[in-house]
Parts: C-alpha cells; sequence; structure tokens
C-alpha cells in the first residue's frame, strides 16, 4: 500500500509535466493502481495519443515504449526503467528478417506487435494477439505465402485456427514458455470447478488443454462474462491483480508458479516518480524507422475496422 503523500507528490508531478501515466497488464499491482490507463500495450499508446498530454510514462517494456513514440512523434516517451526489455522481441534481429525475406521473396511479412521498431519497419503489417487471427485471414489469395513473426507459437495458434501454412521464426515468451501441461494439469485437478483460460503465446501443447484462448482483453472479458466462479489463468501473473479488481467475487489461479515475468517487474513507483523528476528516460525512433513502422501498424488498424465493420 502506497502512502499517501508519496500519491500525493506523484499527482503533483503528473500535474506539473503534463504527464500520462501508462501501466500494462502484466506490472506490479502499486503500478497498475496508479496507471491513469491500464492494459496492453497498443491500446495504451492508441489512447495515448488521444490524450493531450505533452509526456508519455510508459510503465511495461521497451518495444512498448517505442510504439507509443511511433504514434505519437509530438509527445515525450519516458520509461521509468530503460533495461525492460522484452526477450521475444529480442529474439528476431533486422538481419535475420531480411534472410527470411530473401528466402520468401513473395511472402507477406505479418509482424506481431511484440517486437522492435525496426522490425516493425521491415514489415507489411502488425498485429496483436487479439486481433491475429483475422489479419492472417485478411490476407488473399489463401495460397499466398504468409511469415509470421517473431513468435513462433502465436505463429502455430494462428495457422491451426485458419488451417493455413505460415513461414515461423523461432521466437517465443519465456514466461509464457514456462506454464507447462502438467501445470495445467495439476491445477485443474486442484480447482475442479474452474475454467482454463490461456494466453497464444503458450506452447501448443498448453493451448490444447485449455477452454479458452485469448489475448489479456480477451482473457479480463471472458472472466468477467462467464458464469464460472473459478478460473485458471495461463499468463503473466501481473494479470491476476487486475481481474480480482474486474471481478470481485471470483476466484483466480494462477496457471504456473513461475509465470512471471522479470522486466516487467522492473517498474516501481519509485521509478515514475524518477522518472518524471529528471525526464528520463525518454524514448525516441528515428524519423524513417518510425514512419515505416506506423504504416504497418496502420495497416493493420485498417483491417481492424474494416472487419469490425462486417461483423
Amino acid at each position: 500500500m502506497l502512502d499517501s503523500e508519496t500519491l500525493k507528490y506523484l499527482a503533483e508531478l503528473t500535474r506539473k509535466r503534463n504527464a500520462v501515466i501508462l501501466a500494462h497488464n502484466y506490472q506490479r499491482p502499486e503500478v497498475q493502481d496508479v496507471g491513469d490507463f491500464v492494459g496492453d500495450s497498443l491500446d495504451l499508446s492508441r489512447r495515448a495519443a488521444e490524450t493531450k498530454a505533452d509526456v508519455i510514462v510508459f510503465c511495461g517494456v521497451h518495444f512498448m515504449a517505442e510504439t507509443a513514440a511511433i504514434l505519437s512523434p509530438q509527445k515525450t516517451v519516458l520509461m521509468p526503467d530503460v533495461n525492460a526489455g522484452c526477450p521475444m522481441a529480442n529474439m528476431l534481429t533486422v538481419r535475420e528478417l531480411r534472410e527470411m525475406k530473401k528466402a520468401h521473396p513473395g511472402a507477406v511479412v505479418v509482424t506481431y506487435v511484440n517486437s522492435s521498431a525496426a522490425v516493425k519497419a521491415e514489415s507489411d503489417i502488425c498485429c496483436t494477439s487479439a486481433n491475429a487471427v483475422r489479419i492472417v485471414d485478411s490476407i488473399i489469395p489463401r495460397d499466398k505465402e504468409v511469415m509470421f513473426i517473431p513468435d513462433r507459437w502465436l505463429g502455430d495458434y494462428v495457422s491451426k485456427q485458419l488451417k493455413r501454412p505460415l513461414i515461423l521464426a523461432n521466437g517465443y515468451c519465456p514466461t509464457h514458455q514456462r506454464i507447462l501441461p502438467e501445470f495445467i494439469e495439476r491445477a485443474r485437478k486442484e480447482h475442479p470447478a474452474a475454467k482454463v483460460i490461456v494466453h497464444p503465446e503458450c506452447t501448443a501443447e498448453v493451448v490444447a488443454l485449455a477452454d479458452a484462448v485469448g489475448s489479456t482483453s480477451q482473457i479480463l472479458k471472458y472472466c468477467r462474462e462467464s458464469a464460472a466462479e473459478e478460473f485458471i489463468i495461463g499468463t503473466e501473473v501481473g494479470i491476476l491483480h487486475r481481474l480480482a479488481k474486474e471481478s470481485p467475487g471470483k476466484k483466480f489461479y494462477a496457471a504456473s508458479p513461475v509465470s512471471d515475468c522479470p522486466n516487467m517487474k522492473l517498474t516501481t513507483v519509485e521509478k515514475i516518480i524518477w522518472s518524471l523528476e529528471d525526464m528520463e528516460t525518454r524514448i525516441t525512433v528515428e524519423p524513417e524507422v518510425a514512419e515505416k513502422a506506423r504504416l504497418a501498424i496502420e495497416r493493420m488498424l485498417k483491417v481492424s475496422a474494416q472487419t469490425a465493420a462486417k461483423n
């Protein structure tokens, strides 16, 4: 529990800097509690772009702050701890992607937002875990080669949903990879009435055991709307805090005791305060890279909007 003086000082700093605090669903509970917006990475960046804030404090990992900088080039984007990187995003370099493109010159490159700005800039279109299936399904003709990067497990999930072969990279999220099938089976024995919902970044074996599969926003929605009272959650444990707040009275259990992302937990309220005091560390993206990456993101948003209109 944060003391009232700390909260008061943070509020004063936020007003002074005309800042907005964004907190990802996987952040520490106290960081989520001081966030002006809590959510997934792309939704946070889009909401920040719509505000009149001059400063965005992004409590997440590096690629998320880059995305905010791409969508809000006129704003100052700060990371409270610049060491908060994403292992998956670091598993595919621009050089490696270019080699993949040489091997498959006609392929459409679909890039998960959990990637660097430089990799996004080399892509045709981006996707999120929530819209990945829709984005790939929009690519025609259906025999057109599609390269899905960098997450092999999300790509595997999309491929199976659409019954469409994809060219996959070898990237993965270490946190979700640590959620093992035996953890799901054990949790089910301990909580037989619970529904199992997992993130599509989990391995194929774990996905096959789930009652439902979804992004963080979809997990939150599923648990809010479900008649079930207990849930086994197969994603980073930070989301349990928001789940408990949004669905009071329901019970939530982490599928794995080790599904904790150390990078997501680097940010603290103290670091947020220091970031606003010193206006550090600022995240910028080279204009040429940002423009190309923005095009891939905007193509995704256009396809998502068209799909939503049809439905």
